[in-house]
Formats: C-alpha cells, sequence, structure tokens
C-alpha cells in the first residue's frame, strides 16, 4: 500500500456518516490509531446524497487528501451500493456511494454497513481481539447497528437493530435516543436493551457480546442491570470505531477499492 506523502506510517482516510455527522480522521492502518485529529462536519436534516458527498468532499480537502478512502455508512451495501437508508435520506437507496465520493473526492473509496466498521476495529485492534467463536458487537446511539463475527469473519449488512420485538423495531425501544428522549433511568431503559440483547443471544448463541457506540463509556451505569449469558464487555475504540474500522477496511480490501469505486 502506498503511503500518503503527508503521513510516515500507511494511511487511509476513514470517514463515518451519520444522519446528523460526518466525521473523518487520516488512520494508521497498522496500528488503529488516528494519525491527526478528527474533523466533524453537521449535515442539514435528512441527510441527502449532495450534502453527505459535499461533506466528506470537504474532509478529504481539509487532511489534503490524494490516498485510498474507507468510509462506513448507515444503510446495508452491496457492491458499493446502498440497498436501506437508516436515518438518512431514502433517496439514497440505490445509489452507488462507491462511485460518488470518488467523484467529489477525486480518491479510491471503498464503502461498507456503518456497524461493520465498527465491528472491524473491535475485532483488529479492540474488545474482540484474537476472539474465536461468534461475537456480537452492537452500536447503541441513534439507532442500534450490529456486526456479526464467526471465527473473526464478518457477516455484513446484519442490521439487527430492526428486528421486531413487541410489535416495534428493536431500536424504537432499546436505543439511547429512546432513552434520552423519555427521559428513562438506566435502570428502566437497561431491562429495554437487556430483552434485546437476549433475543439475540436465543438466535445466535454468541460467546462475546460487545457494546458500542458513545453511550458505551457510560457503562457502569447500566452494566449491572443487564443479564445475558454471553460474556460482555464495552468496546474499546467507541465513537472512533467507525472511522478505524472503515479505514481498516479499506486495506483489508484494497485491491478491489478502485473497482467498487
Amino acid at each position: 500500500m502506498k503511503r500518503n506523502s503527508k503521513y510516515s506510517a500507511p494511511a487511509i482516510l476513514g470517514i463515518d456518516v451519520g444522519g446528523s455527522a460526518v466525521k473523518g480522521a487520516p488512520v494508521d492502518v497498522r496500528r488503529g490509531k488516528y494519525l491527526a485529529e478528527r474533523l466533524r462536519l453537521p449535515l442539514r436534516d435528512q441527510a441527502r446524497p449532495a450534502d453527505i458527498a459535499r461533506a466528506v468532499a470537504r474532509i478529504a480537502k481539509h487532511f489534503k487528501w490524494r490516498g485510498a478512502i474507507g468510509c462506513g455508512f448507515p444503510a446495508a451495501i452491496r457492491g458499493g451500493v446502498a440497498l436501506t437508508a437508516a436515518n438518512i435520506h431514502k433517496s439514497w437507496i440505490g445509489k452507488n456511494v462507491a462511485a460518488m465520493l470518488k467523484k467529489s473526492t477525486r480518491c479510491p473509496a471503498f464503502v461498507l454497513n456503518d456497524a461493520d466498521a465498527a465491528g472491524i476495529a473491535e475485532m483488529t485492534f479492540g474488545a474482540g481481539r484474537g476472539r474465536k467463536g461468534v461475537v456480537l458487537l452492537v452500536t447503541v446511539g441513534t439507532g442500534l447497528g450490529t456486526a456479526l463475527f464467526s471465527d473473526g469473519m464478518l457477516l455484513p449488512n446484519t442490521e439487527l437493530g430492526h428486528i421486531e420485538i413487541r410489535g416495534k423495531e428493536a431500536e424504537h425501544r432499546a436505543s439511547d435516543a429512546v432513552r434520552q428522549r423519555n427521559n428513562l433511568s438506566w435502570k428502566k431503559w437497561a431491562a429495554l436493551l437487556n430483552e434485546y440483547l437476549t433475543t439475540m443471544e436465543r438466535l445466535f448463541w454468541p460467546g462475546l457480546i460487545v457494546l458500542g457506540g458513545g453511550v458505551s463509556r457510560k457503562h457502569e451505569k447500566f452494566f449491572p442491570y443487564l443479564a445475558v449469558r454471553a460474556r460482555l464487555v464495552p468496546a474499546k475504540f467507541r465513537n472512533k470505531a467507525g472511522i478505524i474500522g472503515a479505514a481498516l477496511a479499506a486495506r483489508r480490501f484494497g485491491s478491489s477499492t478502485t473497482a467498487r469505486a
């Protein structure tokens, strides 16, 4: 892999797209660390394609980027194309995200599901490193994102936050956004989250569950109320996981970066 001339370490620009902001930073893909302070750009309501493409281009320009880009995106992704749209504008469905980012940045781009990106970071350098068997990562934030691994191999695009529990999508019952919106105590919210996690256990029987997202930094407030059979740990990278994992994924699939874009 070619080095970006600005950095001494092999680097890829990692991008994490969300419904309210786009974040990015150059990542040392050999160590899983930022090489510069992250840049966060807020989005307009609904996160339309032109707004996101423009934000990614601004981030690339900010870092004077001329190399590969890895992007975690809130959708099921196949061949660079968005098949769904979670917390972003529905006009993304059917769009070739990788091609749009390549055009806006003039850099080769690899795109994958945002929770899958976070999972790759945790499995490579974080809480799931070296773990065999089934590992489930759940990112808890505006929604519930999931990444599922078996002996280190990713099953992409699981999107298990949309599974139905008691007649509602799970992320509409147990996300951190629900906790904040309804002003729930940690104990009451944990009961909803626990119901979701035990449902996942009955379906996949993971040996390890990693909880990520911003709320994981407060894990001591709600972990005592969770009762699952699997070992339960907070994510190491938390909100950094998406950027780092996107860069790692672009490196792992680097030979196909240009083709997918």
